[in-house]
């Protein structure tokens, strides 16, 4: 029963991921930065203190009395990170919510299972696996050809987007994806799904955090809560400094305060937005608590996001106009992925 209740949390916040961008295409007549850095205030300063407030009272006592190695990390992990959301947004603004999903989270699914091992080889730590240990067994070398399988499934839907590219006419791009651009969407994709996978190891390291709660007294389905606190500080101080060098240079602080536009509108489908991104992880936590193994739980997560992300690129009708080759080409892309994403979470259960 803990199983099925940790797979359920998953679902939620997977849908919860996989959905959350879908507000920001409701908000009008503002430049990306400007109604990212709002949802992102929501995301990332505001929002994660209020459910751990909720969840766990005692949350700042626990924050306060953490040593100062744990604060560092888990902040350092969640800057990376930073990157990766921040590049995030990018990714599906120029390949739109099927592409750019499957892109950056086949990516995210691959390298979130390998960052912790790769860097408890150099800094071991007991109980942790390290890189060695994934090359030497059964259970790691599966995890390991689960990694190369996503790399190859990510290539597969990169394929897909070429042919999309070819199969369609300029028009047509734009009605599917407005600002539709394969290379530099791939570019940022890429290298957001490689930044965002510090996020699993930022809870990692503010594992003592979750620890303390639970000692605490406080319910260990929640425990997570407390280290996303400082972890999303992490986060918000990468997309805030880009954002207001983005208003700067595109002259878009106008925007805040701009009343051709529907303000009250955009302020809160990017809150809306802001809010439902959070929830993935608080949903991520609950989940987790029940499956126990943070590997495992961070393929499951990722797999419900790609599967709901495409869900929305079909509603939307990314896809469509394009030849039934180029359609196969990108179904065959996501079975990959997922199969990936099964054969890691199979080798991280086996251990």
């Amino acid at each position: 029963m803990q199983i099925i209740f940790g797979i359920i949390f998953h679902f939620i916040g997977g849908f919860a991921s996989g959905s959350f961008y879908m507000p920001y295409k409701k908000v009008k007549g503002w430049h990306w930065e400007s109604y990212w850095i709002i949802g992102g205030l929501f995301s990332w300063l505001i929002v994660p203190p209020l459910a751990a407030w909720l969840t766990i009272p005692g949350f700042a006592e626990i924050i306060s009395n953490t040593s100062y190695e744990t604060i560092k990390y888990t902040v350092f992990f969640g800057v990376l990170w930073g990157f990766g959301g921040l590049t995030y947004g990018l990714g599906v603004r120029y390949l739109g919510m099927s592409l750019g999903n499957s892109v950056v989270l086949g990516f995210c699914s691959a390298f979130g299972a390998l960052v912790p091992s790769i860097y408890y080889n150099f800094y071991p730590s007991t109980g942790k696996t390290t890189f060695h240990d994934l090359l030497s067994t059964s259970w790691g070398r599966i995890v390991l050809a689960g990694v190369v399988i996503c790399l190859l499934g990510i290539y597969i839907c990169g394929k897909a987007g070429m042919m999309k590219e070819n199969d369609l006419p300029d028009e047509e791009k734009k009605k599917s994806v407005e600002e539709f651009s394969l290379v530099k969407g791939l570019v940022v994709a890429i290298f957001s799904g490689i930044m965002s996978a510090c996020f699993n190891f930022g809870i990692e390291a503010g594992k003592p955090m979750a620890e303390a709660s639970v000692a605490a007294g406080f319910n260990p389905l929640y425990q997570n809560n407390v280290t996303y606190v400082v972890l999303l500080w992490g986060g918000l101080s990468t997309n805030f400094i880009w954002c207001m060098i983005l208003n700067a240079r595109n002259k878009s602080f106008g925007d805040y305060a701009d009343r051709k536009t529907p303000l009250t509108k955009n302020y809160l489908f990017s809150a809306l937005a802001g809010a439902t991104w959070f929830l993935q992880f608080f949903f991520y936590g609950m989940g987790e608590s029940k499956l126990g193994n943070g590997a495992s739980s961070w393929i499951l997560h990722m797999a419900f996001i790609i599967l709901v992300a495409n869900m929305w690129g079909i509603t939307l009708k990314e896809w469509k106009g394009v030849s039934n080759k180029t359609r196969t080409t990108f179904t065959i892309g996501i079975i990959t992925i997922i199969l990936s994403v099964l054969l890691v979470g199979i080798g991280n259960s086996m251990k």
